[in-house]
């Protein structure tokens, strides 16, 4: 009987210099998603007016990209596990950018929608490629300072972001919005080619699970559609949501059945059997609900409420930025430091809380420094909580799992955005649409429009067209009552992420307090090997042993490690 061959030898470690050159990349493509998506925020009220949309126009660019990017997550993730990882980066770069690109020519909002949708497929991949990649090179001891890294280029690119794309608005035209980011990729899939050098894998035979596709695309698309449209098309209570509901409740139950019977699963729905990926699935919901409904309605809150310019708006949103930026350097460093990451999530779940909370009491007029300790509450709440849930999974999810596992974390934060936004849009829509039918706002808007003579007629007519204003051009009778309208309306729908914010710190207080491994996946997946190696290496010695083959070698012996 022959040995079984030992197992590959590791690597050699890599150095800090080499991780960086290798994680250059990765960083910029990250800077690119994230620069491509935030500098449309603070003119997206602008460019929503120019294309003649309303409000479910506004949230339904928005939603598009994140249901696409929910949508793509776990496929991405899927194909990390069966392909080329640094191909398949480049590739999501390649399909974000030029999606972008195209929605700069959008005419209105339903192609500005549709191209949005195809860049979510790019960012998707982005999300959970970075995140698959990094466990390859890094290990979750180690990660969390390189996490800080992504922090960085995240409050980098949402500082930036927004702050561009206001200055591109205000002084050219905010089309040149979705063309900033083409040099930035172009870079970025050069440096990535150049400095990207991944480990290899062993080829393994591949099969998609296409219908598992279709159905996760078929049921969060009727839910996200039934709740933007349900109490204006048509009624809460009607035969179109029973219909819509029913649906997306059948692909459900269709979609589990086929994920328990499909070889290559989507989501592997064995992974629930772990408690630390179903709590950290549960907390990733109610932070993506936070991190998206916070950058989505606060720039509508400084343009709607407070009547800043793009720009304005984009400066004002600061304090939130921060926040993130310092608590992700911060505790990344941290948790490097000490090895200890569960005190962080907890203190981030309390600043979830707090942050979604204090926003719901905000009005038109509220001190601005308030506002901003609010936003920056919000943002290390963010910033402690997103990035460290999929590190805790990662470091306890085997090796060959560790990217559908991470992808699938990402998928439920941006599904769980994605749900979020799209309710608290409908809420802030059908908020808006009770204010101005109520008396009182009814007479005070007559009255002020009347004292306008001529132009109070052409307001009127703007206002009744349905499409959102810009109050920043209104006159100062009708913007103060505009202003004190979506003020209400914003804060009202920041009150539906608090319950979620508790249920995501509760599933972080019963998360395993597991310990951090101090290897990267690749070592961990040769260490698998070698254990196997040495496993079925004794159990052919055993089976030599009773036949006679070789002497036994006595375990007790005192010189027996010198015989090895």
């Amino acid at each position: 009987m022959s040995l079984p061959a030992s197992a590959p030898p590791q690597p050699p470690k890599m150095t800090h210099r080499q991780v960086l050159e290798a994680l250059s990349g990765l960083l910029l493509g990250m800077f690119v998603s994230m620069l491509a998506s935030t500098v449309v925020s603070s003119s997206l009220p602008v460019i929503i007016h120019d294309l003649e949309g309303d409000q479910a126009a506004y949230t339904w660019v928005v939603t598009a990209t994140l249901l696409t990017t929910a949508i793509s997550t776990p496929i991405w993730g899927k194909l990390s596990d069966l392909f080329n990882r640094k191909l398949l980066f480049q590739l999501a770069i390649g399909v974000f950018v030029l999606a972008t690109a195209a929605a700069g020519f959008s005419q209105d909002p339903g192609t500005m929608i549709a191209f949005r949708a195809v860049q979510g497929v790019g960012a998707g991949g982005l999300a959970a490629l970075s995140q698959v990649i990094m466990a390859d090179i890094i290990s979750p001891r180690e990660r969390g300072r390189y996490m800080g890294l992504f922090g960085a280029v995240m409050a980098l690119s949402t500082v930036g972001g927004p702050l561009l794309g206001g200055v591109i608005t205000d002084s050219i035209n905010w089309r040149w919005n979705f063309f900033v980011a083409l040099p930035f990729a172009v870079a970025a899939l050069f440096i990535v080619q150049k400095t990207l050098h991944l480990p290899k894998r062993p080829k393994k035979q591949t099969s998609i699970d296409y219908f598992g596709i279709v159905l996760l695309s078929a049921a969060v698309s009727l839910l996200l559609i039934w709740i933007t449209n349900a109490g204006k098309d048509y009624d809460w209570w009607s035969l179109t949501t029973v219909l819509m509901v029913g649906g997306a409740i059948v692909a459900t139950v269709l979609f589990i059945i086929v994920e328990l019977r499909s070889k290559e699963p989507l989501i592997p729905l064995t992974l629930f059997r772990s408690r630390t990926f179903t709590l950290a699935v549960v907390a990733s919901i109610a932070t993506g609900i936070a991190m998206f409904g916070s950058s989505v309605f606060l720039s509508q809150y400084m343009q709607l409420s407070r009547g800043a310019t793009p720009t304005q708006a984009g400066i004002m949103t600061i304090p939130m930025i921060a926040g993130l930026l310092l608590a992700s350097i911060g505790v990344g460093g941290l948790i490097t430091k000490y090895g200890k990451w569960k005190p962080y999530l907890i203190v981030g779940g309390v600043l979830l809380i707090a942050g979604s909370t204090l926003l719901s009491t905000i009005h038109y007029d509220t001190n601005f420094a308030l506002v901003s300790l609010y936003m920056f509450l919000l943002g290390a709440g963010v910033g402690m909580t997103m990035q460290n849930l999929v590190l805790v999974v990662q470091n306890t999810t085997e090796p060959s799992q560790i990217g559908v596992s991470s992808s699938g974390v990402t998928f439920f934060r941006s599904l769980g955005g994605t749900i979020g936004v799209s309710v608290m849009g409908a809420a802030l829509a059908t908020k808006v649409a009770d204010l101005m039918g109520s008396e009182s706002i009814t007479a005070k808007m007559t009255a002020a429009l009347r004292s306008l003579g001529k132009e109070g007629l052409a307001v009127a007519e703007q206002l009744q067209s349905g499409a959102l204003p810009e109050v920043s051009k209104l006159p100062e009778a009708v913007r103060v009552i505009i202003e004190d309208v979506y003020a209400q309306g914003i804060s009202h729908s920041f009150l539906i992420a608090v319950p979620f914010a508790v249920i995501s710190l509760i599933a972080i207080v019963f998360l395993p307090n597991a310990p951090l491994t101090q290897m990267t996946n690749t070592e961990r997946a040769q260490a698998a090997e070698a254990d196997l190696a040495t496993v079925s290496t004794s159990a052919g010695m055993g089976v030599l042993t009773a036949t006679g083959g070789i002497p036994v070698i006595d375990e007790d012996e005192p010189n027996r490690s010198s015989r090895r």
